[in-house]
């Protein structure tokens, strides 16, 4: 899906995001920077750890008190989502911003029926004047996402996994926000309805022109619904670009590695590849470039120094020594 370059719906600048631990300062996020458009949608992707959560939660206002945001800035259509107080947050969050987390189950108050908590989230951000119109409302979203509107009835407990997804996105899409983050969307679902949901989600975006950020473990998901992807490594954004150029021609060893790790739906057959090592202590991060201990191409200045950002069309890698620009041999953008 290709999406005209407009003014940014959302624009990130140089976001620095630290952890206090018993232990010491967990640099968990470490200046990252990126754009979204309106109707773009975005995938951040790495390993465990690696800060794409904690970024999100950044742009949420979501942070816990042992969390403290160094230095960068958030825009959201022009307003500086950092500089508001606590309360403005909250008028903000689902009416500008809204998230769809992770556990479906832990979102959703098992005591109260799944309808009655879409409509208080209408109700208290204020985009409906009347109980009738907001239960209007929620039937049509609980449509909209394949879901039975006599479901409103019904409790938490009482629907499948997948039905729980789907009503937590109704509920993200509640109070029509300009951006919406999905968080791991299809953990713990079965692949079929993973599939089902990401191409229901990529319907919705598509009708209703909303940006999405999608924050994955999972290159499939990426390839399948985003035209950008970001690939973050120890806190930082490693690569850059959009998807159909990293899929067919990645530029960071640490891409092409996690796009080695998972199989082809086409073509020849062959063995996966996996990292060695672990991902770094964000306790104390290497010097030089994090990648450096697991990276087949480091050498002495990749241990030395910071990798200098490296571009190639509208891709580009934090990297010393960028692979060289050949068709990744599984990188095949359309097979997903």
């Amino acid at each position: 899906m290709s999406v005209a370059q407009t003014d940014p719906v959302l624009k990130v600048t140089d976001l620095t995001l630290r952890y206090s631990t018993r232990q010491g300062e967990v640099k968990a996020v470490e200046e990252v920077s990126f754009e979204l458009a309106k109707g773009q949608s975005l995938g951040l992707v790495g390993e465990s750890g690696c800060g794409k959560t904690s970024v999100a939660n950044s742009l949420m206002r979501l942070l816990p008190d042992n969390a403290r945001l160094v230095k960068g800035q958030v825009w959201l259509n022009g307003e500086d989502l950092l500089s508001l107080s606590d309360e403005e947050v909250r008028r903000f969050r689902w009416r500008r911003i809204a998230m769809v987390f992770q556990a479906a189950m832990n979102s959703l108050d098992p005591v109260y029926k799944v309808g009655q908590q879409v409509i208080e989230a209408i109700e208290t951000h204020g985009v409906e004047t009347t109980i009738d119109d907001a239960e209007e409302r929620v039937a049509r979203l609980f449509r909209l996402v394949g879901l039975d509107p006599q479901l409103m009835e019904r409790y938490p407990h009482e629907f499948s996994g997948g039905m729980r997804q789907r009503a937590i996105i109704a509920m993200a899409l509640s109070c029509d926000p300009d951006v919406i983050i999905a968080d791991e969307p299809t953990t713990a679902l079965d692949v079929i309805v993973q599939d089902r949901i990401l191409r229901e989600l990529k319907s919705i975006q598509q009708e209703l022109r909303m940006s999405v950020i999608y924050i994955t473990h999972d290159m499939a998901v990426v390839a399948e619904v985003t035209d950008r992807i970001g690939v973050m490594y120890a806190g930082r954004l490693v690569e850059f670009g959009n998807t159909a150029d990293v899929f067919r021609a990645p530029m960071h060893p640490y891409t092409a590695a996690l796009m080695s790790s998972f199989p082809s739906v086409s073509g020849e057959r062959r063995p996966l590849g996996s990292l060695s090592g672990e991902p770094p202590n964000l306790l104390d991060p290497p010097l030089g470039c994090a990648f450096h201990p697991r990276c087949a191409y480091a050498t002495e200045v990749c241990r030395r120094e910071s990798p200098p950002q490296v571009s190639r069309g509208q891709q580009w890698a934090a990297c010393w020594h960028p692979l060289d620009g050949q068709t990744s041999s599984t990188g095949n953008h359309d097979a997903y």
